[in-house]
């Protein structure tokens, strides 16, 4: 027999094993009911409230949250397989740990500190506090007076419940379009999807072995580093944080490395141009252009005036970072609108109604099984539909209630409209895997704050943001989630189930984890660590709806039109030149970050990114194994002490040492 043949036949032989194994997996999947375990909730919460107080950190210093799904899945097996190994060695039996239930786990997990990423407690409700409105200025034009409310565990835990559920129903009737007829690809969630098929394979497991392996001793670094860190953080502008590492000169401007593991671990998980945007943005502003308006104190804005104030230096840096964020926004959110459309209306007009049939038969047969359990374990539409006239029920009555600033009839508006924007964002997600849930709520912002008059506006426009921002993100999360099912071949019950399970979860723990930081530290100062600048963005961003540009200083406007303009020209000049000129043009939303929050941990993320460069020029198969691990631990390491720290905090007990660094004598 020829050489040719031989491999054909074994080949043939190969493929046939891999439909067998296929085919013996598929019947051992347990039932749907039996996918979600008590074991599985346990290890949920605990890995929900451990990205709830990183997220939370995140949003409070940079706003900047990178996507966290695959650390999340690494993290949930590190666990269940700790648990069950701990279980063997002492002679108790357990039940196997399956993919399925490796996939509820993430799910769960995600939902629980997707609520702290998108709840706003970085943003819009903070922006409601009486120290951000101070901060808008309270002779501002259009900051009302009484325009306030300030963070309470209560109504926040209840806002929260009263919001996240509706999002979870609006596109469910919908799955099986979004999934198998129209085939998206999700790359989050098919990500996800194949770093949890991995896992459980006996190479998978392997490999598996050495990613947890790494994982622990990063931990334990970054932890352990923090915890020294804090030994010397003993007053104002001390410890390793504050170490000026290009010169004094230079950390003035914030340019220095503050040996922030999380930020560290976040640039290594980022793509090289947001790191390069970052820096490139930082250099910008605080290298260029805040010491250059500096100098115009006096002609540009009263000397007199502190640099705090939005009137002075402060609201240049406020509203030309809002100039970028919005040309961005817009041109993404026409961008991907366009996209969505052409590309619904060429599926449409390819697909032939009797060809699906044809399609289905042509399919592969692990496909086709697929496809078998996502639809065998349908959702009723009847429960979809019900479900959501309960919850926006319940929203129209008690939002007004909450905030009297926010008519119910503009709450039933959004209700009405809200569904086909998620329907767009969700798809548009599927094709560019971007959430563009936060240009949707800016929309909001300023419609419902120009329409709800100058003494409601600033109010009704921060609520309204965040109606629409978080029920357009979290049903976008769900298709996500979706996607990862129907390639894990977990049922969309258990998964729609987790997910509701994980949001009751996170609508408790993200305000607790907010809270951490809101007792502990002086969050919202913008001379601090917790500056929440988005706080303040948001909170301006409602002033411009109700004022237009009466509320901003000198010669801003002339600066936000060309900002504005740059922004879309570079988002253009990305889409129509050549792939290998268009992915290192800058993205101006990361550009944006620095211009108000400093240049400080945009050199960490660098830092982090440069990491993984030179990883992967040395060895880059087992950069592309470690390097999800590595950052994972640099993240949960310096995430874990801040529990400790705030603790400390609480007592009232302070670091033994201060180390500043002051000029030398000449």
């Amino acid at each position: 027999m020829s050489r040719v043949g031989v491999e054909s036949m074994e080949i043939e032989r190969e493929e046939t094993e891999e439909v067998r194994d296929h085919t013996e997996e598929v019947k051992r999947i347990p039932p749907w009911t039996k996918q979600i375990t008590f074991r599985g909730i346990v290890a949920s919460v605990l890995i929900g409230i451990i990205y709830s107080v990183i997220v939370t950190k995140l949003n409070l210093t940079t706003g900047l949250v990178p996507n966290l799904n695959v650390s999340a899945a690494l993290l949930a097996y590190v666990i269940l397989q700790s648990w069950t190994k701990i279980l063997k060695k002492a002679n108790f039996t357990s039940t196997p740990f399956t993919k399925q239930e490796n996939t509820i786990i993430q799910t769960c997990a995600v939902a629980c500190y997707s609520i702290a990423v998108g709840g706003g407690f970085g943003s819009y409700l903070l922006g409601l506090s009486k120290k951000i409105y101070e901060q808008a200025g309270v002779d501002t034009e259009g900051n009302t007076p009484g325009s306030h409310k300030e963070p309470g565990l209560e109504w926040m835990i209840g806002f929260l419940f009263v919001v996240s559920f509706v999002g979870l129903l609006a596109l469910v009737p919908l799955r099986k379009i979004m999934i198998i007829d129209y085939k998206l690809p999700y790359p989050s969630g098919t990500a996800t999807a194949v770093l949890i098929n991995g896992f459980h394979t006996p190479k998978g497991d392997k490999l598996a072995r050495k990613q947890v392996k790494g994982f622990l001793k990063v931990f334990s670094f970054s932890f352990l580093w923090s915890f020294f860190q804090w030994f010397y953080s003993g007053g104002d502008q001390c410890g390793f944080e504050n170490f000026p590492t290009f010169g004094l000169k230079a950390w003035k401007q914030t340019f220095f490395f503050d040996f922030d593991m999380t930020y560290m671990g976040a640039g290594m998980i980022c793509s090289h141009i947001v790191n390069i945007s970052l820096l490139l943005g930082a250099v910008l502003s605080w290298g260029i252009m805040w010491p250059l308006i500096t100098e115009r104190k006096g002609a540009w804005f009263p000397s007199s005036l502190p640099q705090s104030s939005m009137k002075s230096l402060m609201g240049y840096k406020v509203f030309i970072s809002i100039a970028l964020l919005l040309g961005d926004g817009l041109y993404n959110f026409v961008r991907t609108l366009y996209f969505t459309f052409r590309n619904i209306h060429a599926t449409r007009a390819t697909r032939r109604p009797e060809s699906s049939s044809s399609e289905n038969k042509n399919l592969p047969l692990d496909e086709l099984q697929r496809n078998e359990i996502f639809i065998r374990e349908s959702i009723p539409f009847w429960l979809a539909c019900v479900g959501y006239l309960i919850f926006s029920l319940i929203s129209i009555i008690v939002i007004p209630i909450m905030f009297p600033a926010l008519k119910w009839y503009f709450v039933l508006v959004t209700y009405v409209f809200a569904p086909f924007l998620s329907f767009c964002n969700a798809y548009g997600a599927g094709l560019t895997d971007l959430n563009m849930a936060y240009n949707y709520g800016k929309v909001a912002l300023f419609v419902l704050a120009a329409f709800s008059g100058k003494e409601n506006g600033v109010v009704a426009g921060l609520i309204g943001c965040g109606l629409i921002k978080s029920m357009v993100s979290i049903s976008s999360d769900l298709m996500h989630d979706f996607k990862t099912s129907h390639l894990t071949l977990t049922s969309p019950r258990s998964m729609l189930l987790s997910q509701a399970i994980g949001t009751a979860i996170g609508c408790v723990v993200a305000p607790l984890s907010f809270f951490l930081f809101y007792i502990s530290f002086p969050v919202g100062d913008p001379n601090g660590e917790y500056k929440a600048p988005y706080a303040l963005i948001y909170r301006n961003m409602a002033i411009l709806g109700v004022e237009g540009f009466a509320a901003l200083p000198r010669h801003c406007l002339q600066l936000c039109y060309g900002f504005f303009a740059f922004a879309i020209v570079v988002n253009l000049v990305r889409d129509i030149t050549p792939e290998r000129v268009g992915k290192w043009v800058p993205l101006p939303m990361a550009m944006a970050v620095p211009f108000l929050v400093g240049a400080s941990f945009a050199i960490d993320m660098a830092a982090g990114s440069l990491i993984v460069y030179v990883w992967h020029k040395l060895n880059s198969k087992k950069a592309d194994l470690m390097v999800p691990a590595v950052a994972s631990g640099l993240i949960c390491g310096d995430g874990l002490w801040i529990l400790p720290s705030a603790l400390l905090a609480l007592l009232k007990v302070r670091p033994p040492i201060c180390m500043a660094f002051s000029a030398g004598q000449t």
